[in-house]
């Protein structure tokens, strides 16, 4: 048997592995368009890959892909993040858990987990071909046949792992074969706030914070990190991701709105600041220490709230009391334009979950052809989603079934 994956990303070569491993006898080639494999693995968080997550409940884990749950639900029953954990581990890449459940090599080095996903393709005999470009795929009897641009070579299975496209465009060979296609939009992007003060706080870190986009239901809580640009940190980048569609047709000109102590009960933070101010009468409410607010960012309310920052807190009247509340639950921001989070480019968007057999992840369009990866309508928000997404794909489709 001839398999040809299509795509040098992670779900690429763990597809390839998977291959191997489950026909021995096959012939595995992998082709990859540029001169660079597993670039996304090298730059991945902050160029120490975040290879998954520490939670195997798959009820929790399916919540963090806004779009391909149905999939995920599937796959994560047969390639679960324990089996990812493990996996490495074998190969001796020994991985640790952070705090927030993400899970990276111990070496905090990404070029740990491509040195072991090249030391496997090559203790495999799996062919890598680089600057090898599929230009058509064509069916033909009992296969597919790759066109390139001085050669056409023919595979009994073919496999396509060729990442998120920015554009339609890129999916159309797909979209000629049959397969629906979702529209590809960004997804995990920060949002710019251009000329607004809230940037001179580059930096500061609310660790609890609440977002909401005005007009929609869509809602995140989480750290919040502002930036030189505006604002970024988990909850910004679940805000954006489970928002990829609805902040696009907005044009990503928006109102966001910010509750920096994440509590709903405006009485009882109202509550709160009152015992804080009474436990302190004589001391600036400048100096005042609550909710875990950092001081850049509370003196940033003060003059917001357009109070004195020597005030003493008993002097505080009420209105400036009411002022602050609102402001801790209900700040406003517009929202005009996106950067893209880091290196790691994200699409929402590619082929649709309903051309696709989630048990195995052949094509429902055409024969013998299977997908695995992000060129599906598939993405999770930070935290090693992405990748667990990848490798499980990528296994199930190796196991061609």
């Amino acid at each position: 048997m001839r398999i040809a994956i299509i795509g040098g990303g992670a779900a690429g070569f763990f597809a390839a592995i998977s291959c191997k491993e489950h026909h021995p006898q096959a012939e595995v080639s992998l082709f990859e368009k540029s001169k660079k494999v597993l670039s996304k693995v090298k730059v991945s968080g902050g160029g120490r890959c975040n290879v998954t997550n520490v939670s195997s409940s798959i009820k929790e884990l399916v919540k963090a892909y806004p779009r391909g749950q149905k999939l995920m639900k599937r796959a994560l029953r047969k390639f679960n993040t324990t089996d990812t954990h493990a996996w490495f581990e074998q190969r001796g890449v020994k991985l640790k858990a952070e705090p927030d459940g993400r899970m990276f090599p111990v070496t905090d080095d990404s070029q740990t987990v491509i040195d072991c996903l090249f030391a496997e393709v090559n203790r495999l005999g799996i062919e890598v071909n680089m600057g090898a470009a599929v230009q058509a795929l064509h069916p033909v009897e009992a296969g597919l046949k790759l066109i390139f641009k001085e050669q056409q070579l023919q595979y009994d299975k073919v496999i396509v792992a060729t990442g998120g496209s920015p554009k339609r465009t890129g999916l159309q060979w797909l979209e000629d074969l049959g397969h629906e296609i979702a529209d590809p939009v960004p997804s995990l992007f920060t949002f710019n706030m251009p000329g607004n003060p809230v940037r001179e706080l580059m930096g500061v870190v609310a660790k609890e914070a609440a977002m909401s986009i005005q007009g929609t239901s869509l809602k995140s809580e989480g750290p919040l990190l502002i930036t030189h640009w505006g604002m970024s940190g988990p909850a910004v980048l679940k805000l954006s991701a489970f928002g990829a569609r609805a902040l696009s047709e907005m044009n990503y000109h928006f109102k966001t709105q910010v509750n920096w102590v994440n509590q709903q009960n405006q009485d009882l933070v109202t509550q709160e600041l009152r015992a804080g101010l009474q436990e302190n009468p004589k001391k600036k409410i400048s100096n005042l220490r609550i909710f875990g607010i950092q001081e850049r960012l509370w003196l940033y309310f003060l003059e917001k709230a357009e109070i004195a920052a020597d005030k003493i807190c008993a002097e505080l009247p009420k209105k400036s009391i009411n002022r602050l509340v609102h402001l801790l639950c209900n700040d406003e921001y517009e929202v005009r334009g996106k950067t893209t989070f880091k290196e790691e480019f994200v699409t929402c968007g590619g082929v649709a979950i309903s051309s696709v057999n989630v048990e195995t992840m052949a094509s429902k369009a055409c024969e013998h052809l299977y997908f695995c990866g992000e060129v599906l309508d598939v993405d999770g928000i930070t935290g090693g989603y992405n990748f667990q997404a990848a490798w499980a794909t990528g296994f199930i489709a190796g196991q061609l079934a």
